[in-house]
């Protein structure tokens, strides 16, 4: 039973994430007449707003991971056992696609599209290992560190690296796999989604490097400051 409501709630996290994600796409895009620079504001505002509010909620339950790349790091680190990480991942996809049909459906779009943005070449893959190397290194020291302030680390990552990225950050797999099927502005070609995993699979790599170059291998004593 434990095992059900973890994986409800990375499902449920999942989907309200990706439904942020798509429709706030969406909504900016339609209010903006054309400025993608306002869209992609709007965007990046609603996506990293409703990432810290599933974070503070679901994290208590299942950790909130909502990323395959953090189940897979949890995954190595010890945190998870072989099935629940599969299990994990599986919930995160099937959330994901769920959270892209609901926000078409809230927009009365058609609910089966295939993305039509091109999204590919060097630039769109050092921006996606960036993105997940940065969102990685943010959580595993976040988590060290600073555990109580972790949603609003995160949120403000990838708040950030919507603007700093050219690939405007998705930095998740399961996010990756949803976004090509909209036709909307947070869409992606599904020709372009490997480039895309395999740059966020060297970022998670480079992270875990990172990481263990700067951390050191055992947690410090309760009551250290």
């Amino acid at each position: 039973m434990q095992r059900s409501r973890k994986l409800a709630a990375e499902f449920i996290g999942t989907a309200l994430l990706l439904a942020a994600v798509v429709g706030s796409g969406i909504m900016g895009d339609a209010l903006s007449r054309g400025n993608d620079g306002i869209a992609l504001l709007a965007n990046a505002a609603a996506t990293a707003g409703a990432l810290y509010v599933l974070i503070v909620i679901f994290a208590p339950i299942s950790g909130a991971h909502f990323n395959p790349a953090v189940t897979v790091v949890a995954r190595l680190r010890g945190e998870l056992g072989r099935t629940d990480a599969i299990a994990y991942i599986a919930a995160q996809v099937t959330g994901a696609v769920a959270g892209v049909l609901l926000a078409h459906a809230m927009f009365g779009l058609p609910l089966l599209q295939a993305g039509t943005h091109v999204r590919t070449g060097w630039p769109q893959w050092i921006s996606e290992a960036v993105a997940t190397f940065g969102l990685l290194l943010t959580i595993l020291l976040g988590v060290r560190h600073r555990p109580a302030a972790l949603p609003a680390l995160v949120a403000s990552y990838i708040f950030a690296a919507y603007w700093f990225t050219a690939s405007t950050s998705f930095a998740n797999p399961a996010v990756t796999l949803a976004r090509a099927l909209t036709t909307t502005f947070a869409g992606i070609r599904a020709v372009d989604v490997a480039g895309f995993i395999a740059a966020q699979a060297i970022g998670v790599v480079v992270a875990i490097g990172a990481v263990k170059l700067v951390m050191e291998e055992a947690p410090p004593e309760a009551g250290a400051r």
